[in-house]
């Protein structure tokens, strides 16, 4: 089921706000926890039961660790974090590397496997940190784990930032509204933009790249590029904004990416809790950049080692992950000085046609044609020809909205009007609920709404 989906927003949406604001206190979360058993279960009811499995082995663990910390007990505390994490690397590597080759009919991936993983991951070093306490409740943890709305595609909330919001929230109008209008914001970009820019993307990328013109290469990598920042983008601003209906407070994932000024703020604002991840619980235990020069670089390179193979095992998903470890050894200190004394409007420039060309490794199939279509966009081929020429012409209004879109203002403005008393409210309910049925009207007619994350 996915968020985008009428079915979702007309059917499953206001049962469970129904069934979640009728129930006492003392059941909301049983409740919550129902609807989102339901909601992971829709698509492939028989991964239900792993679910259900990996909640109960992560809440005894962590009673475990807790329980041997508190007793001292550090060498039979730390066999069992590595027990468990090794137990959770074994069941992500076989879903996502090996369950497509153990049968002739590849076995689909549980929904959201890599953003629950990591998020049971955190849970398991948290408490052996310290830095959270083992749920006495199966029932909160159990929502923790299977909470719907970013149990597809995150944020990676972790356990102790959902903690004390788990034992006690309340929801006012004024939260319910600014959630719905979160919603609303996200499920904008991933049906008018995303989606549009989508059927572009899907019949450009469907010629040979080696038959694509130089403008052509570039529209095709340049649709990508802001078809999954609004894909992406558009179901974690759904995905918080759904969360803060039902009363939890989520940290922001997106932060206007495209405006940043070097590939490591890049990194900053895109994606922003898997970042965190990896630079909590990978970079800094290796020692993040405070042994040296060289264990920085090495630390780099794992880390984007990882993130490569964590989003799958394909050829160009690993040469994503080198191409930028290099880059971000590069700019961090070997041309750290060099790139600081250049304008700030061309540091932009070149972080953008840097994340570009890595959006063609990430989106191509293997790396022939990763660097076909690179070749291409760097002149090895005609500029303009008649196909490049129809697509642009039928494109262009979508990708200059789409720029528009990366910008601030629009936020400012949607916020300054609701913000600004009795006399622009009504202009706000009215734009607000065009924006809406425009939303309705595309998810009725668009023949693209496929989520790319979802594959991760």
């Amino acid at each position: 089921m996915a968020f985008g989906n009428l079915f979702f927003i007309f059917g499953f949406l206001p049962v469970s706000l129904l069934l979640y604001f009728a129930m006492p206190w003392k059941l909301k979360n049983t409740m919550l926890l129902l609807c989102s058993l339901v909601f992971f279960a829709w698509g492939n009811p028989v991964y239900l039961f792993l679910l259900l499995l990996l909640v109960v082995f992560h809440y005894l663990s962590g009673r475990e660790l807790e329980l041997l910390l508190t007793q001292r007990n550090e060498k039979r505390a730390r066999l069992v974090l590595v027990s468990a994490v090794a137990f959770d690397l074994l069941l992500l590597c076989f879903f996502k590397y090996v369950a497509g080759y153990v049968s002739s009919k590849a076995l689909p991936m549980p929904i959201g496997v890599s953003y629950f993983t990591f998020s049971l991951l955190s849970f398991l070093f948290d408490v052996y940190r310290g830095n959270a306490a083992a749920p006495h409740n199966i029932i909160d943890f159990g929502l923790y784990t299977a909470f719907f709305p970013k149990l597809v595609s995150g944020p990676i909330v972790r356990y102790c930032e959902m903690e004390a919001q788990l034992k006690r929230r309340r929801v006012t109008w004024e939260q319910f509204g600014r959630g719905s209008r979160k919603f609303l914001v996200g499920l904008s970009k991933k049906v008018l933009l995303a989606n549009t820019l989508g059927n572009t993307f899907n019949s450009l990328s469907a010629l040979p790249a080696g038959e694509l013109s130089a403008s052509g290469a570039w529209l095709c990598a340049l649709s990508y590029s802001l078809m999954l920042y609004f894909d992406f983008g558009g179901y974690s601003d759904m995905a918080i904004g759904l969360a803060e209906i039902f009363g939890f407070h989520f940290e922001e994932n997106f932060n206007y990416p495209y405006l940043s000024g070097t590939v490591a703020e890049f990194w900053r604002r895109w994606h922003i809790s898997l970042g965190t991840w990896f630079k909590e619980y990978v970079y800094i235990p290796l020692g993040g950049s405070r042994q040296g020069t060289p264990r920085t670089a090495l630390n780099l390179m794992v880390v984007w080692l990882l993130t490569g193979i964590w989003h799958g095992n394909g050829a160009c998903y690993l040469l994503w992950g080198i191409y930028y470890g290099l880059l971000l050894i590069l700019e961090k200190i070997v041309l750290k000085q060099v790139l600081e004394k250049l304008p700030g409007a061309l540091r932009h420039l070149l972080t953008l046609l840097c994340v570009v060309v890595g959006w063609v490794l990430f989106f191509s199939p293997d790396p022939v044609s990763a660097f076909t279509l690179l070749g291409r966009m760097f002149g090895t081929g005609g500029f303009l020809d008649p196909v490049a020429q129809y697509y642009w012409g039928s494109a262009w209004r979508v990708l200059l909205v789409g720029v528009l879109a990366c910008l601030p203002v629009w936020a400012q403005l949607g916020r300054n009007l609701m913000e600004s008393g009795r006399k622009w409210f009504p202009l706000s309910l009215v734009a607000y609920g065009a924006l809406f049925l425009l939303c309705i009207a595309g998810m009725m007619t668009d023949t693209y709404s496929t989520f790319l994350y979802a594959q991760f």
